[in-house]
């Protein structure tokens, strides 16, 4: 996924800075990037952000600088950046949205900001691929079942079981569906138990 991010952007140099970008600041750029596409987010951020005040930037450069925020865990930071980039990337691929759109759900998501998280786990569902499709659902379970809403929250969990089983095929695929399963079996059982207490509420006292 960097490295795909790395090779468009690198495509895109030099219509990140303004016309009078030196040489050396291209550069600069060029190294952030790199340093990105290694994992070295610190390194790469330090640049970004070097840049950022010497010169007007592009939304997209601007909500690159938000996914280093994301993979250096400055979740407040991330959302900052990326919440109010997102609606101005709609020009973008569709995949490489959804990359900007998950670094913020789940930035909101390890904020327990649950409600935010939401609509953009919902975003990375319209734009992912089908094989990234489960962790959204899977994530949106979690979501909705943090808030209470376990209706929700088990047909996201159902939803992210079926494109697993369709589309994942790593080591820990048994692990998850059984810890889907038990968490359905959960669900089921209390809303159950809340539907005969509604239809019977004499039992309850």
């Amino acid at each position: 996924m960097r490295k795909i991010l790395f090779a468009i952007l690198l495509t895109l140099m030099p219509s990140l800075l303004s016309a009078q970008t030196k040489h050396a600041d291209t550069e600069k750029l060029g190294m952030a990037l790199e340093y990105f596409t290694y994992g070295k987010y610190h390194e790469a951020l330090l640049l970004f952000e070097k840049l950022e005040k010497q010169h007007k930037l592009n939304p997209r450069f601007m909500a690159y600088i938000g996914l280093c925020h994301y993979y250096e865990w400055n979740y407040e930071k991330a959302t900052q950046y990326l919440d109010s980039l997102i609606p101005q990337l709609g020009a973008l691929a569709p995949h490489e949205r959804s990359v900007y759109c998950y670094a913020a759900a789940e930035s909101h998501f390890n904020l327990g900001q649950y409600k935010e998280a939401i609509p953009f786990y919902e975003q990375v569902l319209t734009l992912c691929y089908d094989n990234e499709k489960g962790d959204a659902f899977y994530r949106l379970g979690f979501c909705y079942l943090f808030q209470e809403k376990y209706e929700n929250a088990r047909e996201c969990l159902e939803s992210a079981e079926i494109f697993y089983r369709r589309f994942r095929n790593t080591s820990d695929l048994e692990a998850r569906l059984s810890q889907i399963d038990n968490m359905l079996k959960g669900i089921n059982a209390y809303l159950n138990q809340r539907s005969t207490t509604e239809a019977n509420p004499a039992q309850s006292e």
